[in-house]
């Protein structure tokens, strides 16, 4: 059986991570090999951190740092909560940094001699692959010439905001708890990664000002109130807004991750929908090996 993932993300390589688990043999054409983003962190539950290391990679202790509390601020009160989630029990859920867990699964499909990474230059030598012999077509990336002409209908919402993520260096501090301030510009999330490390994401309201790099520094020093900031990463950004395809599939194609749906980041909810689909996916096509069916599309009408 022959597999054929579209995109170089974190989506891509964890689907990747669990096909080769199975023993298929998974080929992964890359339009870009250089990764953009350096500060983006994610938030996963329970239940998908458990999903992960069973059914992707086992993580190492030291990738993830646990939640325990989450308290929530608005801009009228500042400095006094309005409302905590907690768990006496367990962890609210878990943080790691993208890029570490993405180079870490890297490392390991290298090893592997069912995986196969290819670089591609051009829209016509990926538009080339639909006609290749795989048994099933996969693509992860939203951006990329097969997402513009097979999966552009789609259900649209410009939340007219701006995502700011960086992380930030303090002073040593018990370091488990969330925080979520919801202001005047729009929410602001200080996201443990370790006792050293939080991880801020700032989503502002742009239809009636731009801010710069400076502006968005002084708002999140502005919010922060229990860190003693040593220094700042760079500030990464991007634009919000809500996505749902119309349509998963289109021939022997699969749209997937960010290429079916996108959400707006303050439940953090958008990688734990990923692994929820990669979860499906991966009990469509255990079922069809268990029973010894082929993997065709049948599977993709079954996935929507």
């Amino acid at each position: 059986m022959k597999v054929c993932l579209i995109g170089n993300g974190l989506t891509t390589l964890s689907l990747g991570k669990n096909l080769i688990n199975k023993k298929i043999k998974v080929f992964n054409f890359v339009t870009d090999n250089k990764s953009k983003e350096k500060t983006r962190t994610i938030g996963i539950s329970k239940d998908s951190l458990d999903f992960f290391n069973k059914e992707i990679i086992q993580l190492k202790k030291n990738m993830t740092w646990d939640i325990k509390k989450i308290d929530i601020y608005t801009e009228k009160y500042k400095g006094q909560k309005i409302l905590n989630f907690e768990e006496t029990k367990k962890n609210l859920f878990h943080m790691f940094k993208n890029t570490e867990i993405k180079e870490y699964l890297e490392k390991n499909l290298k090893k592997n001699k069912l995986f196969k990474k290819i670089l591609i230059k051009s829209d016509q030598s990926l538009k080339k692959i639909i006609n290749m012999n795989f048994d099933l077509i996969i693509n992860c990336d939203a951006n990329n010439i097969i997402a513009e002409e097979f999966f552009f209908r789609k259900i649209n919402k410009n939340y007219n905001s701006k995502a700011f993520t960086c992380i930030i260096r303090h002073k040593k501090i018990q370091n488990n708890i969330a925080s979520q301030i919801f202001s005047k510009i729009g929410p602001i999330a200080f996201l443990p990664l370790s006792n050293f490390e939080t991880s801020v994401v700032l989503s502002a309201n742009i239809k009636n000002k731009k801010f710069n790099d400076k502006e968005i520094i002084e708002l999140i020093k502005f919010y922060n109130y229990k860190y003693k900031i040593l220094n700042f990463s760079n500030l990464e950004k991007f634009n919000l807004f809500f996505s749902a395809s119309r349509n998963y599939f289109y021939r022997n194609i699969l749209a997937f991750g960010d290429a079916i749906h996108r959400v707006h980041p303050l439940a953090g909810q958008g990688f734990n929908i990923t692994l929820r689909d990669i979860k499906v996916l991966s009990e469509l096509t255990q079922k069809r090996i268990d029973l010894g069916l082929p993997l065709d599309h049948s599977i993709f009408e079954e996935f929507e």
